[in-house]
């Protein structure tokens, strides 16, 4: 029987002829409880501290400093986000179509685009915050606004879906592709209705870790969308969820509405994760 599909005990029992194995069997479950016990700590204390005060005030159109409404802040959240995606994304599972299907192997112009999206993926965000603040701010006069903020985050996920879009294409088998051409498919066909389909699981899991990063963002957010409670036009300043949890927690006023906060980003981050898999599965399947 394949040892992953014996119980624990019988695992055990397998291991114990061999001691360095049965340690490092050990530490892996050890490793994973923990990992697994401390999320489920984290989400039990933000719904416990932040459930009670799920108020309808919380949920008013308009922010006041009586009611700390995240109204706005959501709405904000999810067009930040959007916009975002609908720039990076096309831009990096294209940039990543390049790298893997129609680059030359060994190319120094590839080795130097995966150094540089490494290297940018490693950047703090108070950096890219400081370039939106030069750049999309002051130079162009943009001004604290939607689109400052999202053309920095632009920038921030931008490595991050191309490289993760480039690994889910190369781990697609060069068998699928030979036998596409040897069926007289051209290499756009090929790209398109052979390639993607297998890989769009990797791909959307980059995409999720994109929205993941801009949903949860305040450093790079306050230096170029802003800090204003309201729900602006895209020229205008605006807070999202994760600025607006900050604000309330450093102000020291609303704590509790803090709290609230957080659950409603932890529940959104939640919606978005399952609605990305029912489409992976979706475009799967057709």
């Amino acid at each position: 029987m394949p040892i992953n599909k014996l119980t624990f005990s019988q695992k055990i029992k397998a291991y114990k002829n061999n001691p360095a194995s049965l340690i490092m069997f050990l530490l892996v479950y050890i490793g994973a409880a923990i990992s697994l016990i401390s999320l489920l700590f984290l989400i039990g204390y933000i719904l416990v501290k932040g459930i009670p005060y799920l108020t309808p005030d919380l949920f008013a159109f308009t922010y006041t400093s009586d009611n700390a409404s995240l109204t706005p802040a959501l709405i904000n959240t999810i067009v930040m986000t959007l916009l975002t995606l609908v720039i990076a994304a096309p831009i990096g599972i294209f940039a990543a179509i390049f790298l893997v299907e129609y680059s030359g192997k060994g190319s120094k112009l590839v080795k130097l685009i995966r150094i540089t999206a490494e290297t940018l993926s490693g950047i703090p965000s108070i950096v890219y915050g400081l370039f939106g603040l030069l750049f999309f701010v002051t130079t162009l006069q943009w001004g604290y606004s939607m689109l400052a903020g999202s053309f920095t985050m632009v920038i921030m996920v931008l490595p991050l879906i191309m490289r993760t879009a480039e690994e889910a294409l190369r781990s697609v088998p060069d068998s699928f592709r030979e036998a596409s051409f040897g069926l007289g498919a051209g290499k756009l066909r090929t790209v398109f209705r052979i390639v993607l389909p297998p890989a769009v699981p990797g791909i959307l899991s980059g995409v999720i870790l994109a929205i993941g990063r801009v949903v949860g963002e305040t450093a790079a957010l306050m230096y170029t969308a802003g800090t204003v409670a309201q729900i602006p036009n895209l020229m205008g300043s605006g807070r999202t969820l994760a600025v607006h949890m900050y604000a309330l927690s450093s102000e020291g006023l609303h704590m509790n509405q803090a709290y609230a906060t957080a659950v409603v980003l932890l529940v959104l981050v939640l919606l978005i994760n399952g609605l990305s898999n029912l489409i992976a599965k979706r475009i799967v399947k057709g």
